[in-house]
């Protein structure tokens, strides 16, 4: 615990002060009950219950005061709280690649699973959207609260050649920015970074869209509604840059987390096409994409580490750990001590104090 205004702590000290002031208080009556031996009889009738319940409300008393006093400090605690997370964009490759079958029994059977499990774990009012990229990048799903058609969309991808990385991570900023100016196409002559059914997701210009809105650039992980989270298992071989994506989404704010999938090291073979194809990680570009949003990078090599590894996220960017003010709840108890104080000795000896 730690306090904002510590110099308040000093009117602490009036607590030692106050604890000898009812002590001198209860030996003056003492000395004073001496002198009438009738008192005394009284006194020994009602027996060491009574003598005990005249220190309750004085002590709760002094507890509350206690507590009103650290109040002042205005104290914090290291809380875990909900965040404020409300769209997830799952970003997914479906490289030919993702058909190897070192992670049991294919790359992109258990990425699928594993995906369905992960959509299972959110709260109810969290929408996921869902990119696929190979050698271009589609919206495949919206943002939607439907899990139904989620899990449906997951079953539906289709493997495609190349990886583009970049591409992916640009279509799922987009979809949390539909009306920001996002180019999709900065990569260069080789991207068609489309939506689904093959339209470009929002160009500046398209007939029907809003004018896009200027953007003034935020702290990188400071857009606390929203977050990527990017699988593949390869290198970049197409699109945009993942790390001049990267860069973008750090603009605004929007955390991207990277999770390397797939056997190390050497990667791994699959028939794709009538061709063998091996994949080989690039996991330094990944974390770079992580560090440079703020996000993190995790590596799985099978599909119960990557179930484990969506599990992580989960508790990651569903629940924040933060220091928190907590002057109110010193009040409150404060207060709640104060009020069981005056109803007990209202209670036993019909006076508030």
């Amino acid at each position: 615990m730690s306090f904002i205004w510590v110099n308040f702590l000093w009117f602490l000290l009036a607590i030692p002060a106050m604890v000898g002031l009812y002590l001198l208080i209860l030996a003056r009556k003492k000395r004073a009950a001496v002198r009438y031996a009738n008192l005394n009889m009284v006194r020994a009738a009602m027996g060491t219950g009574s003598r005990f319940r005249r220190h309750v409300p004085p002590v709760l008393l002094l507890t509350a005061l206690t507590v009103m006093l650290l109040a002042t400090a205005r104290p914090q605690m290291v809380l875990t709280l909900p965040s404020l997370t409300s769209d997830v964009m799952l970003t997914l490759d479906v490289s030919g690649s993702m058909r190897a079958a070192d992670v049991e029994p294919t790359r992109i059977e258990a990425a699928q699973l594993a995906a369905k499990k992960f959509i299972e774990m959110q709260p109810h009012d969290v929408k996921i959207g869902i990119t696929a990229f190979a050698g271009t990048a589609f919206l495949v799903q919206s943002p939607t609260l439907s899990r139904e058609d989620l899990v449906a969309t997951i079953d539906r991808l289709q493997l495609q050649r190349g990886t583009a990385l970049g591409s992916g991570i640009l279509i799922s900023l987009k979809t949390l920015f539909p009306d920001a100016d996002i180019d999709l196409g900065q990569g260069g002559p080789r991207d068609q970074v489309q939506q689904q059914r093959g339209q470009q997701l929002g160009q500046p210009g398209t007939p029907g869209r809003p004018e896009p809105k200027p953007h003034t650039a935020v702290l990188p992980g400071t857009y606390q509604k929203s977050i990527i989270i990017a699988l593949t298992d390869g290198n970049t071989n197409a699109g945009v840059d993942p790390l001049v994506a990267a860069r973008l989404a750090g603009d605004y704010g929007v955390k991207v987390f990277t999770v390397g999938f797939g056997s190390q090291p050497g990667g791994g073979v699959a028939e794709f096409g009538g061709q063998r194809q091996r994949s080989v990680l690039n996991e330094e570009a990944l974390r770079q994409v992580a560090e440079i949003t703020r996000g993190a990078y995790f590596h799985a090599s099978s599909a119960d580490e990557l179930v484990e590894v969506y599990k992580t996220l989960n508790r990651e960017f569903f629940t924040e750990t933060k220091e928190t003010e907590v002057t109110a709840l010193f009040a409150g108890i404060a207060a709640a001590l104060t009020l069981l104080s005056a109803a007990l000795s209202l209670l036993w000896f019909n006076r508030v104090f």
